[in-house]
């Protein structure tokens, strides 16, 4: 069956390579409809050889993250292909556009109306009034019944419990507000921690792990890149960091815009924060184990200084940020877009931005060796640009190698 999402593959060239600076690790965002983006990288990535030995994800990223952990490498792609078929919405309102700010109105209320088959439908009893109780477990606007049974039928949980690679997914613990990150190499991972980091309140209700409620795990941290820069042992890495919501934008000016710059401002997760912190904390790390070699011998052996030096680390990591582009047209409801054009045109934006990633491959070369985290971004003018040119850019320059490079 020919797939109506994938994009058209392009011939290999340039500098492409199927080798990186250490572990290759996919940190995938939250963002329901926006996560085809995800798939148009994983796409690219795997044309290239390039294959995860490490994925984290967060709500649509998770699922994302179990499809390409859960299957064989030779079927990952036709599982994120039959995943996005199964999530798209062809509602009557999606092939218009002569009028495309009402078709998406129309296609938003009848997406909230209806729900989207394979994913979740109305929970008629949350109809009755918001003091009704419907039990910690239905909870929610939605059942997502229909997603837990996708999941199951396209992915293999045995699988992702080889480890081979591994899988992360982040949700929020209702009662005590803590995140809580479910690793496939603590612990026997199930369909349950993915419903679990997709769980987002008040439209879907919690998923109970082990007798606890959790939330979507993107209303405390969107982005998880942390639990890379906090692995135990810490291991060079190249991240290629997916974001799908733009933490720069324009000044609103209207309701409708003020709407949507709010959802991204939200969902972004203070990425320039984390990572700013982060490019700091190892730089510190490396400074500290260049000091400590310089420490004579016995001072070194004694007991104090080896717990001080130990704070000291020669890991780097490569973050190779890549951040999905506005469509035209494009509104607060953006993430409950599952047209499918809408998906068809952020998988292919996807394929192509992670195609000049891999071309250019930045994270190729000589580096300073006091810099434990080298950001490899995109230009901040595209950040801004997309909305207000109504298109969809191809191409994401690179501003900087260096530690002193900010989103």
């Amino acid at each position: 069956m020919k797939n109506e999402f994938k994009a058209t593959t392009k011939p290999a060239n340039g500098k492409q390579s199927a080798s990186g600076p250490g572990q290759i690790v996919l940190v995938f965002q939250g963002g329901g409809a926006l996560g085809a983006y995800q798939a148009g990288v994983y796409q690219a990535l795997h044309e290239a050889g390039i294959e995860p030995d490490w994925i984290i994800g967060t709500s649509i990223g998770a699922i994302n993250a179990s499809l390409i952990a859960g299957n064989e490498p030779k079927n990952r792609l036709p599982r994120l292909e039959e995943f996005w078929r199964r999530m798209s919405h062809k509602s009557i309102w999606n092939s218009g556009s002569a009028w495309p700010q009402l078709t998406q109105s129309l296609s938003y209320l009848n997406t909230v109306v209806s729900g989207v088959p394979n994913f979740f439908t109305p929970n008629l009893a949350a109809s009755l009034g918001q003091n009704t109780v419907l039990g910690a477990e239905h909870a929610g606007y939605y059942s997502t019944a229909p997603l837990e049974k996708t999941l199951l039928e396209l992915v293999d949980f045995q699988l992702i419990n080889r480890c081979k690679p591994r899988l992360t997914v982040g949700a929020a613990h209702v009662c005590t507000s803590q995140m809580r990150y479910f690793d496939g190499r603590d612990m026997e991972l199930g369909v349950k921690h993915i419903m679990a980091s997709g769980a987002l309140p008040p439209a879907f209700p919690a998923v109970r792990v082990d007798g606890e409620l959790y939330w979507d795990g993107g209303i405390l941290s969107n982005t998880p890149t942390e639990i890379v820069f906090d692995d135990n042992p810490r291991r060079n890495s190249l991240i290629f960091a997916v974001h799908v919501w733009n933490p720069v934008g324009p000044e609103p000016e209207t309701i409708g815009e003020v709407l949507h710059r709010q959802k991204d401002v939200q969902y972004s997760s203070r990425v320039a924060n984390h990572i700013e912190r982060q490019l700091q904390t190892h730089r510190l790390r490396h400074v500290i184990k260049q000091l400590a070699a310089q420490i004579p011998e016995p001072e070194r052996s004694s007991p104090a200084v080896r717990e001080l030096a130990g704070w000291g680390c020669v890991t780097q990591m490569h973050i190779v940020r890549l951040l999905a582009p506005s469509l035209a047209n494009e509104n607060h409801t953006k993430d409950v877009d599952f047209s499918p054009s809408g998906i068809r045109q952020r998988w292919e934006a996807g394929y192509a931005n992670t195609l000049n990633a891999i071309e250019r491959a930045p994270w190729v070369g000589e580096f300073d060796p006091l810099e434990g985290v080298i950001l490899h971004n995109p230009a901040r003018n595209d950040e801004t640009d997309y909305k207000q040119n109504g298109s969809t850019p191809t191409t994401q320059p690179e501003t900087s190698k260096s530690a002193a490079a900010t989103v």
